[in-house]
């Protein structure tokens, strides 16, 4: 298979040392057909990869079973960082290597020699037939209809991240985390064409960054502030682990009854402050005017959080415990009703629930999700496995329910002095001693909506 790619570079230079990191620019033909065959997917919602495969020729039962079974690929594993903080270190995502490994190879030959351990050998083979297969699917709708407005658009990208002087938010970035990288590591920047689009999607793991680029793409200021506040995540994420217990003893040792709930927002609030604040106001000469994200939590958050991150980076200081004191402080003076707010508290949830379908409704009503855990038994082993996390906890009890219940008041100090009736229908919060909420349900008859439609 031909691999083509038009790859363009420029560098970020470190401060110190005089040492370079490159961040490198291009088109990678493989990671594309991989998210096209994703986007094709009856459970991805309708995209302009879709509509345009739907309408040509290709629409065929051969090439919508070979869709079913890329969707069926067992692909997704993890592993989490248990040494770490609980959330401040994101776990190994398979999906998120495999794309790396598209992006760094040439070939689909070298993705299988470079991804081999990480998913069976069989699994690897199906990946790649099926990229082989709808590579000139891809490139006959997609790539060469659009190829004369998209590589334009990566000199363009390129041109202005060394008009702008890219390098200091990075830099800039690394100060304010404490955070490290090391220079030989380069940042692998792959992007694609993205037709009939008014915007663009964004994604960054490890030492990559992702972007699908409408082919109209005229907003370079933009597009540079959401691509480095993507690159924040990877620089917080980075973090050493005495960093990251530094932090988090400091939201703990906070007094706040609000400090949990600041903490789960702040990696969000920051990379926001940062990205769509400091560096749009540096490359536009003012501040952005417009929501800077699509949530209500993080985008007021951020907003009012700013002027201390200018403060910060104009002072050349990390992230300390007064930074932390104060951020604490701004989220319980201006948005003190927050966590009370299941949109806002539900995006960092775990649940318990022995009927398996509460997991998708939940997933309907709250689709903002930071941190997600699950389980299907209401045990003493579950409940002490929740209680070891600051997420929001929510019991679902549909049956056995005066045993069950007694369990988990058991299970909780602060529901010492509650009582129940187990054969009443009843929704129960409150708010934790680690300063997380905790909401039992006591299901009879009524549908789950009906409980957190009542919480509001």
């Amino acid at each position: 298979m031909k691999q083509s790619f038009f790859a363009l570079f420029f560098l970020l230079s470190f401060w110190a040392f005089g040492q370079k990191v490159s961040f490198n620019i291009k088109y990678s033909e493989q990671l594309a057909v991989f998210v096209f065959i994703q986007n094709l997917s009856d459970h991805y919602p309708e995209n302009v990869f879709k509509t345009a495969f739907t309408q040509s020729k290709y629409n065929t039962q051969k090439y919508k079973d070979l869709i079913v079974k890329f969707e069926r690929l067992p692909i997704d594993y993890s592993y989490s960082f248990d040494e770490y903080p609980y959330g401040s270190k994101i776990p190994m995502q398979s999906r998120d290597i495999l794309k790396k490994n598209l992006i760094e190879t040439n070939n689909l030959n070298d993705f299988k020699l470079r991804s081999i351990g990480i998913l069976p050998n069989v699994t690897l083979q199906s990946i790649s037939e099926i990229i082989s297969a709808f590579t000139p699917i891809y490139n006959e709708l997609i790539y060469i209809p659009n190829k004369d407005q998209f590589e334009p658009q990566l000199k363009k990208i390129s041109m202005y991240s060394r008009e702008k002087n890219m390098e200091y938010y990075f830099q800039t970035g690394l100060l304010f985390y404490n955070s490290t990288w090391d220079v030989s590591i380069p940042f692998e920047i792959a992007m694609y064409p993205l037709p009939n689009s008014m915007g663009f999607t964004a994604q960054a793991f490890y030492n990559n960054f992702i972007s699908a680029v409408q082919t109209n793409l005229k907003d370079y200021t933009g597009f540079f502030s959401v691509m480095l506040h993507e690159t924040y995540h990877i620089l917080n994420d980075e973090q050493s682990l005495a960093v990251k217990k530094e932090i988090a003893k400091n939201f703990k040792d906070n007094p706040s009854k609000y400090s949990n709930y600041a903490y789960q927002l702040m990696n969000e609030a920051l990379a926001t402050a940062m990205g769509n604040g400091y560096v749009y106001e540096s490359l536009n000469g003012k501040t952005d005017t417009n929501d800077w994200y699509y949530s209500q939590y993080v985008n007021l958050m951020a907003k009012k959080i700013y002027p201390t991150v200018k403060e910060y980076i104009a002072q050349k200081k990390p992230i300390d415990k007064n930074f932390i004191n104060t951020y604490i402080r701004i989220y319980e003076e201006n948005f003190p009703g927050w966590i009370n707010e299941l949109d806002h508290i539900m995006t960092y949830r775990y649940i318990l629930s022995e009927n398996k379908k509460d997991f998708n409704k939940i997933g309907q009503m709250y689709p903002m999700r930071s941190s997600e855990e699950s389980e299907t038994q209401i045990t003493m082993l579950s409940l002490e496995k929740m209680k070891k996390t600051p997420l929001t906890k929510i019991i679902i009890i549909s049956q056995n329910h005066n045993e069950k219940l007694n369990l988990v008041k058991s299970q909780f100090k602060e529901l010492n002095q509650w009582s129940f009736n187990p054969d009443k229908e009843f929704q129960y919060k409150i708010l934790l001693d680690d300063k997380s909420q905790l909401l039992i349900i006591n299901q009879q008859q009524s549908p789950i909506e009906t409980f957190f439609a009542n919480s509001k």
